[in-house]
């Protein structure tokens, strides 16, 4: 296969978390080594730096000041959260993209993101193709939820999973200072698969972790729930529960909509959730007189680089890097995804690619093996997918005690 010489756009896209920087940064550092990549433009806000030709020249920047971005959280190009359309139905978007394209002579677009993101690029590739437009695009895999199908675990995950399960160890001993009984629920992220939360059972390897913790993959009873609770206080004068945001009862409806039934929906047409630990609280409180505090760990969790696993730093960096090698080898219409392997008996993982077609919109859930028969715990099979992903503490530059994260100057590009 002749070589594909052309510029390459990449771009994040929706939630941010602790280590998409890093998978950004691979595919960047990969791309200004190419030989077959003229140009590498960072697209400001994702797809919409791409539709409103907003793009940053990544050759412009000092490499060494680049590198920070692997230690820093958060999207340093910018997010959105901006669906396309069925280009059966209007291509407006996609005629805009591929005129951008041909402006800059893009011929790589790396796109990193969750499920919509992965659409996206399979939407983009297709359109491409069926245009007579030669362009190699990959998806790069950012989500905290782990809920991408095919790959063993996501980048961004082990960091936010380390984060929670610190939190609710911290969380556990700040629950028993006093001698008067209280009863602690605290809320994660997760609207339709648990991992997040189920990394609170790595907390309770370490028996400081909660007595119940409760996953969208399972329908939840208020009442069974309230009992629990309360039979657990009775007993230890504390009870600690920690709790997805997306649970729903037996009819699928979520518990946080119990408490506001008209949730806001975001451009992708998905509830905003939220509140949870508050309702679930008020009625704790209502049917035991206990004090009750409730914690919503919100956006603390996604971002926390301070508390990121090294192994998931490391791994996300691969995984850009790996994109951009993959497409200049003639690779395109994939995602690039992790194997778990064994080297020695330790944890080891390897790149794997994925079609984009099989991914984009697909959610994996935590299985429901790993969740115990009552509905409101985690098994040990969890625990050791989970533990060796976590590892490493992160190499997070300081300076002055805080730490240094990257500051670019974003060029705009030129044609």
């Amino acid at each position: 296969m002749s070589t594909l010489k052309g510029a390459a756009i990449i771009g994040q896209s929706g939630g941010p978390s602790s280590v998409i920087n890093a998978s950004a940064y691979g595919a960047i550092y990969a791309a200004l080594k190419s030989g077959a990549i003229t140009k590498t433009y960072g697209a400001q806000n994702g797809i919409r730096g791409v539709l409103d030709d907003n793009l940053i020249d990544m050759g412009m920047e000092d490499p060494k000041e680049l590198a920070y971005m692997k230690y820093t959280p958060s999207s340093a190009l910018g997010s959105c959260r901006y669906k396309l359309k069925d280009p059966a139905e209007d291509d407006s978007d996609y005629r805009r993209i591929l005129e951008i394209f041909k402006k800059y002579d893009v011929r790589y677009f790396f796109y990193n993101g969750g499920n919509d993101s992965m659409d996206t690029c399979n939407k983009i590739s297709k359109y491409c193709l069926k245009n007579g437009y030669e362009c190699r695009v990959m998806g790069i895999p950012k989500t905290i939820d782990n809920d991408l199908a095919g790959t063993d675990h996501c980048p961004g995950f082990a960091s936010a999973a380390k984060y929670i399960a610190t939190s609710l160890m911290e969380v556990y001993h700040d629950a028993r200072v006093y001698d008067k009984g209280m009863i602690t629920i605290v809320e994660a992220m997760g609207r339709n698969a648990g991992w997040l939360t189920a990394s609170a059972a790595l907390a309770v390897e370490k028996n400081c972790g909660p007595d119940l913790i409760y996953l969208p993959e399972v329908p939840f009873d208020l009442d069974k729930f309230l009992d629990k609770v309360e039979k657990i206080y009775k007993a230890n004068n504390k009870c600690i529960v920690a709790v997805s945001e997306g649970i729903k009862d037996k009819d699928g409806k979520y518990i946080s909509e119990y408490a506001c039934a008209d949730a806001a929906k975001d451009s992708f047409g998905h509830a905003q959730l939220g509140g949870l630990a508050s309702f679930l609280a008020e009625k704790a409180k209502e049917r035991t007189g206990a004090k009750v505090r409730g914690i919503e760990l919100s956006l603390l969790q996604r971002c926390a680089a301070h508390c990121a696993s090294q192994t998931d730093i490391d791994e996300s960096f691969e995984a850009g890097k790996a994109a951009v090698e993959n497409a200049v080898a003639g690779v395109t219409d994939k995602m690039v995804g992790f194997e778990r392997i064994s080297k020695g008996g330790k944890y080891a993982c390897k790149i794997k690619l994925f079609d984009l077609a099989e991914v984009a919109n697909a959610e994996k859930k935590v299985p429901l093996e790993w969740i115990n028969a009552d509905g409101d715990g985690i098994t040990d099979d969890f625990v050791k997918y989970a533990l060796p992903l976590i590892q490493g503490q992160t190499k997070l530059p300081i300076e002055d005690g805080l730490p240094r994260f990257v500051r670019l100057k974003k060029v705009k590009a030129k044609v």
